[in-house]
């Protein structure tokens, strides 16, 4: 299976939402920027509730950017995966989670700009996201609505390893998927298009869903 777009695949996984999830009180969509947005606008705008975001960030390898071995919540409070982080030098993981926090800031500065800061305290929380191949940052973003106190933890992404799935639906209430693969390389392999989403396009985005 692949999507066309992150929009139609927003809209696919808004669909299932909406069979399964149907009128639930004090219910927020959360979506992970800057790739998880463009479906989480579909998604609550599918279902009639508010959007906003979290902003946890990679922990990438050294010298291998794409390959993560942790992530940061949105407080900057890093997870790993133990044993991979094991396999790298520790003062050059040390000064990319610095780099990594100093990111966060300035994204979580630069998307919420003067909006207050995200209420969560009993609420039912969609987590969405365009897909999950490690979980690490996923599990990031767990952790940030948790300590924001939500109620309930619904992950919804339209694909993800078994791996990830396995170790998430562990941590959360229920996890909607519409498809977990076989073979699990990347999240982009199941788009046929999926560009890079601008910090200028998360903005836009924000805007748009507020005046709609």
């Amino acid at each position: 299976m692949t999507f066309p777009d992150r929009v139609e695949a927003g809209k696919k996984l808004a669909s299932e939402l909406q069979q399964k999830y149907s009128n639930v009180p004090n219910a927020i969509v959360v979506a992970l920027p800057r790739g998880g947005l463009p479906l989480g606008y579909e998604v609550a705008k599918a279902m009639n509730i508010p959007l906003d975001i979290v902003v946890p960030r990679k922990i990438g390898a050294p010298g291998h950017d794409e390959y993560a071995i942790g992530a940061l919540t949105e407080i900057g409070e890093p997870i790993f995966n133990e044993s991979e982080k094991e396999r790298f030098n520790q003062d050059a993981i040390e000064k990319i989670v610095a780099e990594e926090k100093k990111e966060a800031r300035r994204r979580l500065g630069l998307y919420r700009g003067k909006s207050k800061p995200l209420n969560l305290k009993d609420k039912t929380v969609f987590l969405v996201d365009d897909g999950i191949a490690t979980g690490l940052t996923m599990r990031a973003a767990i952790l940030s609505c948790k300590a924001k106190e939500a109620k309930k933890i619904i992950v919804a992404v339209p694909v993800a390893s078994k791996e990830a799935l396995d170790t998430i639906e562990k941590e959360v209430d229920d996890v909607v998927c519409l498809y977990e693969p076989r073979f699990f390389m990347a999240v982009g392999q199941f788009y046929e298009v999926f560009p890079q989403t601008k910090d200028s396009e998360v903005i836009e985005t924000m805007k748009k869903y507020h005046s709609f």
